[in-house]
């Protein structure tokens, strides 16, 4: 993959700081040491054997800190034992050849249906293993792939959107071209994949309907794997960027701010001058960048070979594992508070500040507004459905796990003290049903436990609800710990109807809706005097106003009113979104109108993590909808409620009883403390899921833990 660089030059830094990398380098040492470090072999084994990279020739390093380092390298980088391409392999096992058929069968059980636990499932039984998934939800499969859309078939038992057609996304939304395992699933499975615009586009521009290309992955071994059409006649249309940054009451268009940052900036008191906050960033990683990749002329990067890569990685583990976002911003790219504070408000960095540097790092080429993303159309549950049909009659559902009990063969004086030995089995699961049985429900338990007994068990759900799960025997003091403190982040979205895709509208189309309503109004919209209250919420004669719940017009009547007057033009955006230092933080349009020609859409009026997230968690929906409403007014203009047909969705992560937060995001320390036993087997417990790739957050990083576990299960 290539990283497009935004720095002038490219010096290479230096090696692991002295004192254990526990000191910062000063930013001069940063941007300005040589790039060649003089090794020594090994004092011993690593951790992950193959590829040799030596100790650093420097004073007071830690040889068995910097051999976790270059095993945590290792495997952020998929490198097998055997110097092997391990994302390689695992494309060829779940697209092409599946696993080797098993001649030794056994009974796997499964903890979670979520994207792992289905992919590990599938791949299992057709190996000719038997297969068992146990879901504590009732009523849908996924986990944290979760869309808003009617029944039948849908993620909610009642209908969430006046427009039956409507769906929106409450986890996984886009999906990046350079995760090649998600989209050949996606394209195998026969859905349909189409361009998921993180900046809005030109209409018109390229052919964005085209058949999307082929899937390639380019292993660092030389090989490249493909699969898709050899032609395809895909274009991605134009970028505009003419959607909103609103900040310190100062609103510009992302086009006016690239080209004159300082109107922005000056709301945050910086002085003229020093380009964009993306190009200050970009700049400050520009050395770290320059450990792992080279650049090419025309200002991409290009990987270096792999020996330098993982000893790269491994340096950037060493020196910056116990850093803070903020600690690196501050100490190693010498930013003051003031340029802290933009870049965590328009680079969405301030819910990330308090944890680790690393995690906004590779952070920074997954969420870029110059990559490619992808979208399912019907919805991201379209995926985790579609492997449904195969593994049907081997789930159980409602079927929460409150206990696990295994025997480990490898060590008969380990026996449970509850269970009598049956047979082969190694594993015995308790779980409980609910009334209700869904993530939204308080989840009373119903009389009548069940026992479910395997040879060998997967255990895919978040560390954070398998902290409630009581083990016999205890897993391992490792293990223990990183399932006790693997932190995982927050994250809520509010998402809100509207009966006409006003973010598409130019001023023209503005006047004729508003006219529609009552004569003079698209004036009194413009010159901040159409009514008070509530009394134009939902008025557009396209929206029923009986479906505006009384509570929510109350809060909304309540909540403080947009400045009189300030009624911004029209945003005239295809997809893309908009940046505000209001309570919702980011703001997403849907890239694409709703099936079937309907005149309105779902807008992602609030994306928030961390901190920000948790402002949202305590509101009830009515609250969160009122306030999420007002807080878009703040951008876009008050005349946005009359198109607002009252209906909703929000979904807070760290609220939902099963999942109990959005995805595992490393505090500082964490990757070398805790992440070397995320992933270690119990004896025959195994672990997959987001939190043990390092890719954490996205379904990526789940496919790869899914065909590793069924790797390990299979033999």
């Amino acid at each position: 993959m290539a990283f497009k660089s935004n720095s002038k030059s490219d010096e290479s830094p230096e090696s692991p700081s002295e004192g254990g990398g526990r000191t910062a380098p000063s930013r001069r040492a940063f941007l300005t040491a040589a790039g060649t470090t003089a090794v020594i072999p090994a004092a011993g084994a690593l951790l992950a054997p193959g590829t040799a990279v030596g100790v650093p020739r420097q004073r007071d390093v830690d040889p068995a800190r910097w051999n976790t380092c270059v095993a945590v390298a290792r495997q952020l980088l998929l490198v097998g034992e055997r110097d092997e391409d391990l994302k390689l392999k695992y494309l060829k096992i779940l697209i092409e050849d599946g696993l080797p058929k098993t001649t030794a069968p056994k009974h796997v059980m499964i903890i979670g249906a979520g994207i792992a636990g289905l992919v590990a499932g599938t791949l299992l039984k057709r190996a000719g293993h038997r297969v068992t998934i146990l879901e504590a939800n009732a009523n849908r499969i996924g986990g944290r792939i979760k869309t808003f859309r009617s029944a039948p078939g849908g993620q909610d038992s009642a209908r969430p959107f006046a427009d039956p057609k409507a769906t929106a996304e409450a986890g996984a939304m886009r999906l990046p071209s350079f995760h090649p395992m998600t989209l050949a699933l996606i394209d195998k499975l026969g859905l349909e994949r189409r361009p998921f615009h993180l900046v809005d586009i030109v209409p018109g521009t390229g052919n964005p309907a085209g058949q999307p290309p082929a899937v390639e992955y380019k292993a660092f071994t030389g090989e490249t794997w493909r699969f898709g059409p050899a032609q395809s006649d895909f274009k991605a249309p134009d970028k505009l960027n003419n959607t909103w940054i609103r900040a310190n009451g100062v609103r510009q268009r992302k086009n006016e701010y690239a080209k004159s940052p300082d109107i922005m900036h000056g709301g945050f008191g910086l002085p003229a001058g020093g380009g964009t906050m993306g190009e200050r960033w970009a700049n400050a990683l520009a050395p770290a960048y320059a450990k792992i990749t080279t650049t090419r002329p025309d200002g991409t990067r290009e990987p270096l070979p792999l020996p330098q890569r993982i000893e790269g990685w491994a340096q950037l583990i060493y020196d910056y594992d116990e850093f803070s976002l903020r600690r690196f911003m501050s100490e190693v790219a010498g930013f003051d508070n003031a340029t802290i504070e933009a870049l965590g408000t328009l680079e969405n960095l301030t819910s990330r500040l308090p944890l680790s540097f690393l995690h906004s790092f590779l952070g920074h080429t997954d969420i870029n507004p110059s990559a490619t993303y992808w979208e399912i159309a019907g919805g991201t549950a379209e995926l985790p459905y579609a492997l449904l049909p195969e593994l049907e009659n081997d789930i159980v559902m409602n079927r929460r796990v409150t206990r696990l009990e295994y025997r480990d063969p490898a060590d008969p004086a380990a026996r449970t003290t509850h269970l009598a030995e049956p047979g082969r089995s190694s594993v015995w699961v308790h779980t409980v049903r609910e009334a209700g049985g869904n993530d939204q429900d308080s989840g009373t338990e119903l009389p009548g436990g069940e026992i479910f007994e395997a040879d060998v068990a997967i255990v895919t759900i978040p560390f954070a609800a398998l902290r409630h799960v009581q083990v016999e025997p205890a897993f391992s003091y490792p293990k223990r710990r990183a399932i006790t403190e693997l932190h995982y982040d927050a994250a809520t979205k509010v998402l809100l109807e509207f009966s006409r895709r006003w973010w598409e509208f130019d001023e023209d189309q503005w006047r004729k809706e508003l006219e529609s309503i009552r004569p003079g109004l698209y004036e009194l919209y413009r010159t901040g005097r159409a009514g008070k209250d509530a009394e134009l919420l939902g008025a557009h004669y396209s929206v029923n106003r009986a479906d505006i719940a009384p509570g929510l017009r109350s809060r909304y009547a309540s909540a403080p009113q947009t400045a009189a007057g300030d009624q911004p033009p029209a945003v005239q955006a295809v997809g893309g979104g908009s940046v505000t230092d209001n309570a919702n933080r980011f703001i997403y349009h849907p890239s694409h109108p709703t099936a079937g020609g309907s005149a309105g859409g779902v807008v992602l009026a609030s994306y928030t993590w961390a901190d920000d997230a948790l402002r949202w968690d305590s509101l009830d929906d009515d609250e969160r909808y009122a306030y999420a409403l007002r807080g878009l007014q703040e951008v876009y203009g008050r005349r946005v409620e009359v198109f607002f047909t009252g209906h909703g969705a929000t979904q807070s992560w760290l609220r939902n009883r099963y999942a109990c937060g959005e995805a595992a995001v490393f505090t500082p320390g964490q990757w070398t403390a805790l992440h070397p036993a995320v992933t270690t087997p119990e004896g025959p417990v195994h672990f997959a899921g987001e939190h043990t790739s390092l890719k954490h957050a996205w379904i990526e990083g789940s496919l790869e833990s899914a065909v590793r576990a069924a790797l390990e299960v299979n033999g």
